[in-house]
């Protein structure tokens, strides 16, 4: 059974950062492969792993719509169709493999190829023993369940009070959509002085929450953003990379 990380918080936090560089952690201390599933058709975590994605979950819906609108088909289900041309969208790297969510291209709403994806990621998920995935900004994807049951639920936030009172938003979202977790943590990103505020405190003890973690700005990781490299050429010895490795070993082990 796979072993899942959400993580979610509002658009601008580094929240697709943050997912990247779990992936290369658990790539790093051979947890792998890991299915990298990018659900935030804002973000760009191919890009910040390193690889490309050509065909995103939106833009197939699109193509298998068409091909089934104009009797292409034949001998194969719409469902069927989609689930295929789903499964042939995933970027196939070395220690992982990355699917896409994208935007529809055309009307219509999310709601078929997020069933259907929901039963393709079932099935993928039996293949990979971690899967990281990047929301977008709220918890729309989990509330549509496209996973039923998450291991570690990360809410990123800025040291912002409305970006404290997002996270206490979404934590009170995800009990009303009864999702379920093992372990809960909030990463607050770039924070100053190695201080995190007060109310990051108070909501740990508030909703019971496991782990607060603070991250100060890092200047090696803005450069890496800068020049358009991928997570993976951040140095190990980054303090960064040194919050999340023991974050990962508390809570998967």
């Amino acid at each position: 059974m796979s072993t899942i990380i959400a993580i979610s918080g509002k658009g601008g936090v580094g929240k697709t950062t943050l997912a990247g560089l779990i992936v290369t952690r658990l790539i790093a201390h051979q947890k792998k492969p890991v299915l990298a599933m990018d659900a935030d058709p804002n973000s760009c975590l191919d890009a910040a792993l390193g690889v490309t994605a050509t065909s995103t979950v939106g833009g197939v819906r699109e193509e298998a719509r068409e091909i089934a609108g104009k009797g292409m088909a034949s001998g194969i289900s719409k469902q069927e169709l989609l689930e295929l041309k789903i499964e042939e969208s995933l970027v196939e790297a070395a220690d992982f493999d990355l699917i896409a969510m994208g935007r529809p291209e055309g009307p219509g709403c999310y709601c078929y190829a997020n069933n259907v994806l929901k039963s393709v990621l079932n099935r993928l998920a039996s293949q990979y023993p971690y899967v990281v995935l990047d929301n977008e900004a709220g918890l729309e994807n989990l509330s549509r369940r496209i996973v039923q049951k998450v291991n570690l639920f990360i809410m990123v936030t800025d040291p912002s009070e409305s970006g404290l009172r997002t996270v206490e938003r979404l934590y009170a979202l995800a009990k009303e959509m009864q999702i379920e977790f093992d372990h809960a943590v909030i990463i607050v990103n770039r924070i100053r002085g190695n201080r995190l505020p007060a109310r990051a405190e108070q909501l740990k003890n508030e909703l019971g929450i496991d782990l607060v973690l603070g991250i100060p700005d890092n200047e090696a990781l803005a450069i890496v953003a800068e020049e358009g490299r991928s997570l993976f050429s951040l140095p190990e010895e980054n303090e960064v990379i040194g919050q999340l490795d023991s974050l990962l070993r508390t809570f998967l082990q």
